[in-house]
């Protein structure tokens, strides 16, 4: 008991030794040494310095931009969640900060680069098959930036990714569409295809959505909104809408 009680002893003093001297050593040499990590390509010490900061001297305009230099560390060392979270707290805390439009674009770049994993890519799976969690959020971080700071520095590249972000959102969407569509379900597959129709406009998927809401139309009965959706598909597409009703007849040997 008294060995376990000197350990305990001594472990206190040397934390204490150590609060006190990062305490003296200031903000801002504390902040050097860990842009010094940084740009040397050291995350987890950059990020264990930046946390250090960040905990002793709060209020600083050094624990500020610390915040801000641990979302890029974290993102860089592959820490996804803490990346989110550390872009989550800067918002909520900084809604107004010059640069809160970098804490929405990491966070919009961080879920954006969570989606297909290397497998997915090596085997060309197709992605409008899977549930686009992250995808929504990405975008939905990507359209503050351009919304909401359009003169921002980010702002360019994160319209970029919102349009393939675009494409496969509608994709999905067209994906579970096409699958009421094939059971039967008229009303749900025109709920679906209209929601890509409104979300997602310019995307290639429209095209079939826009025939899927015809096809679903002329099933429910529902003449005036098939005639309405025809005058739109004309305007836009060419092809044929029967063509789309062919491609998604399910055929007798799918049984699922």
């Amino acid at each position: 008991m008294l060995l376990v009680a000197a350990i305990c002893v001594s472990a206190l003093t040397l934390t204490g030794c150590t609060h006190r001297k990062l305490q003296q050593s200031g903000p801002q040499v504390l902040y050097q040494r860990a842009k010094h990590d940084l740009d040397d390509y050291n995350y987890n010490a950059a990020i264990k310095t930046y946390e250090q900061l960040t905990a002793i001297f709060p209020f600083t305009e050094q624990a500020h931009q610390a915040q801000l230099d641990l979302i890029y560390a974290y993102y860089r060392a592959g820490e996804t969640d803490s990346a989110i979270d550390a872009c989550d707290t800067f918002i909520r805390e900084n809604p107004t900060h010059p640069r809160v439009d970098y804490a929405y674009y990491m966070k919009g770049l961080v879920e954006f680069e969570s989606q297909p994993n290397a497998i997915e890519r090596l085997f060309h799976v197709d992605l409008s098959k899977r549930p686009p969690t992250t995808a929504r959020k990405s975008f939905a971080a990507f359209r503050t930036v351009v919304q909401e700071f359009p003169k921002s520095s980010y702002a360019h590249d994160a319209r970029q990714r919102m349009i393939y972000l675009r494409d496969r959102l509608a994709s999905y969407d067209v994906e579970i569409a096409r699958y009421y569509l094939k059971r039967g379900a008229f009303i749900a597959a025109s709920r679906r295809a209209r929601l890509v129709i409104d979300d997602y406009e310019g995307a290639p998927a429209t095209k079939e959505a826009l025939a899927i809401m015809i096809i679903s139309y002329d099933r429910l009965g529902m003449k005036t909104l098939a005639a309405e959706a025809r005058r739109v598909y004309a305007a836009n597409f060419t092809g044929h809408v029967a063509q789309v009703a062919a491609a998604t007849q399910q055929h007798w040997w799918h049984l699922w």
